[in-house]
């Protein structure tokens, strides 16, 4: 057996402008195509090669700029590849002495993803770029020692240890560290969100379990309330029997006994049975006294949602037949959930109700000219109200189907085999 169910509506409609929530998360999806790195590398490296035909530079210096913007291409499929393109970064930044700009967003792209995908620890991974800042600094101070600087005097061995000399590690380090941990906190907060997302899943589910089990207990004892009625019939008749007829033979006035017997012991059986499916206060609850309602009493429940202002109308087609009272009881409820949902989700509408009795075959259908479901499934979730009418429709065997109709709007239609 298979049934489809999907989420309850919410209220707006779909022609709804975009909400913030799906900015971002379409944002986020086009962040984590795979093409996004290539062309982001693309255009960086296309940049990189302008900057480098207006200002000149070295051959190993060149070498450095297009390497660390092109690896850039392969940091979603490799993360680990922003070590090379740091690592270009500073061997650019190291043989020219300036840092061109397409080198700094290369080298702090390298080092987000460094931290976004925790190639190393945090802590690793900005010691590793602080040494290597320290290392380029180094190199710096060693050129000007020996071939100098223009405009700036000579510096003496003494002075190589002066603090001063050392503010390009610090700013380095800064930006390593900047960079890593703006990546590690975006990780942190999608595994965040992850966790949220398994979480509330588990929780749904369980709702949903526990749904279904509050709607099996009650779908129990309307049926204990009909199956006691008929089998106490039978037990009263076959008892009543041995006294009504006096011609009876020992034999069959036996046979009505053992009819009795079984009546009453089938009787004990069901109220075994419903005390084991209710739980909780269910065992403190009143029974149930009210008669089921079935398709009888449909012409009422429509009034009642005409009396709040429902627009509801009822077909019928086939030829109607005696259905049991199970299958009586079921289409009433779901036609009664139904209408419900309608007026929670798609207040105002306009509703048809169809029922169509076929060759051993009962259908009920539901269908409103409301906006229908959400058309991004950003709700997420089945309503309670959907999993009860799909617990009646299977335990008879049936199918239910719940979604958007075929003109628009949001259709329930069960299919119940007798």
């Amino acid at each position: 057996m298979t049934r489809t169910i999907t989420p309850d509506r919410p209220a707006t409609g779909p022609g709804a402008p975009p909400t913030d929530r799906t900015l971002r998360r379409r944002l986020r999806h086009w962040t984590a195509a795979p093409a996004y790195a290539w062309l982001t590398a693309a255009g960086l490296t296309l940049f990189a090669v302008v900057e480098l035909a207006l200002v000149p530079a070295s051959a190993v210096t060149a070498f450095g700029v297009v390497l660390c913007t092109a690896s850039l291409a392969l940091r979603a499929a490799w993360p680990a590849v922003g070590f090379l393109t740091v690592g270009a970064a500073l061997l650019s930044f190291g043989t020219d002495g300036n840092m061109a700009y397409a080198t700094l967003a290369g080298a702090l792209i390298g080092c987000y993803t460094l931290g976004r995908h925790r190639v190393q620890h945090p802590a690793v991974l900005v010691s590793a770029g602080s040494l290597a800042s320290l290392t380029v600094n180094l190199v710096h101070i060693d050129r000007w020692a020996r071939d100098g600087s223009p405009g700036l005097p000579a510096l003496q061995g003494t002075d190589r240890f002066s603090p001063g000399l050392y503010a390009e590690t610090l700013v380095l380090t800064v930006m390593v560290l900047g960079a890593v941990s703006a990546g590690d906190a975006v990780r942190a907060r999608e595994e965040t969100r992850h966790t949220r997302a398994a979480a509330q899943s588990r929780l749904l589910d369980m709702e949903r379990r526990q749904a279904a089990e509050a709607e099996r207990a009650a779908i129990a004892r309307e049926l204990h309330d009909m199956i006691a009625h008929s089998v106490s019939v039978i037990a009263v008749r076959a008892e009543s029997a041995t006294y009504t007829t006096p011609d009876l033979s020992p034999p069959a006035r036996d046979a009505f006994q053992e009819i009795a017997g079984t009546a009453r012991s089938s009787m004990a059986e069901l109220r075994r049975l419903l005390g084991v499916l209710r739980s909780g206060d269910d065992t403190e609850r009143a029974p149930l006294t009210a008669p089921q309602p079935s398709l009888a009493g449909l012409d009422a429940l429509l009034d009642q949602h005409r009396a709040v202002g429902g627009a509801v109308e009822l077909r019928t087609s086939g030829e109607r037949v005696a259905l049991p009272a199970s299958w009586e009881l079921s289409a009433y409820r779901i036609v009664q959930e139904a209408l419900t949902n309608a007026r929670r989700h798609a207040p105002g509408t306009h509703v048809v109700v169809e029922l169509h009795h076929g060759p051993r075959l009962l259908t009920v259908r539901v269908t409103d000219d409301g906006p229908g479901p959400d058309p991004s499934g950003d709700a997420g979730r089945a309503g309670h109200g959907l999993v009860g009418m799909a617990e009646r429709a299977s335990l008879l065997g049936g199918t239910l189907t719940a979604g958007r109709g075929p003109a628009g709007g949001f259709l329930v239609e069960a299919e119940l085999p007798w």
